[in-house]
């Protein structure tokens, strides 16, 4: 008998244990240790930030879930990793803080033979004063924070309706941020929705962004073909920006948000302050407060976790120049060498560098996106991770372990550029590969066959339909498993 944890419950976490309960032995374990009770299907916040869709539409309860498939949960925090044991406890083990409201504040100890660290981001909103829920902006990073921003959005519609210009900021609030294809989303719902409720006239947007030119999104960009032609991501975004006039502010990093203004630095190194009635920034991220022990109690937390607190696999992390990096650089099992039964997948794992240029402001202020491991990503890492945990229970050291680097990894996006099945539209994206391979593509880093773009109606409907497949497939309905990740 084997007993699997899993710690975290999002995409990453929720796919690994799912899969898990499938493809091992009803004898062996699998354990889900996560602080929320709820799942988010988080791409749909976007439509919760802009009132399209209510909290209940985009989460529902993990309880009933894995009591259903015999999973086994803990609604608690993890706090530490013992991968040794420890003086009194000598197999592996996790230090846990119950947040369950029944057993809040407990503390508690939990064995496993395999572990997998799937818990996502900490939302570092402390890194930029003034920002986020508790400062002087919106977030959409959770589906209660998305609410909020809705009804502050609600209510500067309604003050537009009364003649009141207002000035709409939305997009990154720090340097070093992640998830540009979110900012992109909610600036252009956000755009339909003042259009929809006929005060565009009255608003003036702004899409502040730490990338370097629009169509980044942390990726470096994408050159595809279209209609037979090549293009990039830079041109194809600046159309839309231009046809739905937001204006941009690109290579900026927030330093500080105040009451209606923020404050940030540019590339160029000038200082700069934008007035605001409305602002939406996400936050950078880290990785969560998980801390490492030996079998004799030493720390070794920096030596399973880089400085930024997301845990180091595969990877080659010797800070080599980023022209020097190669695809190969990249993990591909998501194992800790010193310790292959744990697993770090989706956001959880430290990346080895950025895939977007790294780029500085003379004042050496870094100003460029943090590689994405959100969404599709993330659901494959957490499947890889469940099917080589499983191979390894079954076949031990002859187990053949599979593969899915980032650098040979497809991923598809659809961002929304405005909710309505008569009137709305996304913007469908594919990229192959996720990390440029110059290698294999000279030219542009990826398969011009596989890297495209679109925009238009049927996207929306696109972007709706994976909703209710997702919501779906994370229910573990009948079939939820022939549902790509």
């Amino acid at each position: 008998m084997a007993r699997v944890v899993v710690l975290g419950g999002g995409i990453a976490g929720h796919t690994a244990a799912l899969h898990l309960t499938r493809m091992l032995k009803r004898s062996d374990e699998v354990v889900v240790v996560t602080p929320n009770s709820n799942w988010n299907w988080i791409p749909s916040n976007i439509w919760v930030g802009v009132g399209k869709m209510k909290t209940d539409q985009v989460t529902f309860k993990l309880g009933p879930i894995y009591k259903r498939k015999g999973i086994e949960f803990h609604q608690a925090l993890a706090t530490a990793i013992h991968p040794e044991g420890g003086p009194q406890r000598p197999g592996p083990y996790i230090d846990v803080i119950y947040t369950d409201p029944a057993r809040a504040g407990e503390h508690g100890e939990l064995d496993y033979d395999y572990l997998v660290n799937a818990t996502g981001p900490k939302l570092n909103f402390g890194a930029t004063p003034g920002l986020g829920p508790d400062g002087h902006s919106y977030s959409v990073c959770t589906a209660g924070h998305a609410v909020d921003a809705s009804a502050a959005l609600q209510a500067a519609i309604q003050r537009m309706k009364k003649g009141e210009r207002q000035v709409l900021v939305v997009g990154m609030g720090h340097g070093t941020c992640t998830c540009e294809g979110a900012a992109f989303e909610y600036a252009f719902n956000v755009e339909h929705e003042v259009r929809q409720a006929g005060v565009r006239d009255l608003a003036d947007i702004v899409y502040l962004t730490n990338e370097y030119e629009l169509g980044d999104f942390g990726v470096d960009g994408l050159t595809f073909t279209q209609q037979g032609f090549q293009t990039t991501s830079k041109l194809w975004t600046e159309s839309l920006f231009r046809e739905r006039g937001i204006r941009a502010i690109t290579g900026a990093h927030v330093m500080s948000v105040e009451e209606g203004v923020v404050h940030y630095e540019q590339l160029d190194g000038s200082a700069n302050s934008l007035f605001f009635d409305f602002a939406m920034l996400l936050p950078p991220f880290r990785g969560v407060d998980l801390h490492a022990y030996d079998a004799d109690g030493a720390d070794i937390t920096d030596e399973l976790f880089a400085p930024n607190g997301f845990m180091k696999v595969d990877a080659d992390y010797s800070g080599k120049p980023f022209e020097e990096w190669r695809a190969e650089d990249w993990p591909s099992t998501y194992q800790v060498p010193r310790f292959p039964k744990i697993f770090a997948v989706g956001i959880a794992f430290a990346p080895p560098h950025q895939i977007s240029r790294p780029r500085k402001s003379p004042s050496g202020t870094v100003i460029s996106p943090s590689p994405p491991r959100t969404g599709m990503p993330s659901g494959i890492m957490g499947k890889l991770a469940a099917t080589n945990i499983a191979e390894m229970i079954k076949h031990g050291d002859s187990a053949q372990i599979r593969t899915a680097s980032m650098a040979d990894m497809a991923a598809a996006c659809v961002a929304s550029a405005g909710s309505g099945l008569r009137q709305g539209s996304a913007a469908s994206m594919t990229m192959y590969p996720v990390v440029p391979d110059l290698v294999k593509y000279p030219n542009t880093g990826r398969s011009l066959e596989d890297t495209f773009g679109e925009i238009g109606l049927s996207g929306h409907w696109i972007k709706l339909l994976l909703h209710y497949m997702f919501i779906y497939k994370g229910k573990a309905r009948p079939g939820w498993h022939l549902i790509p990740e």
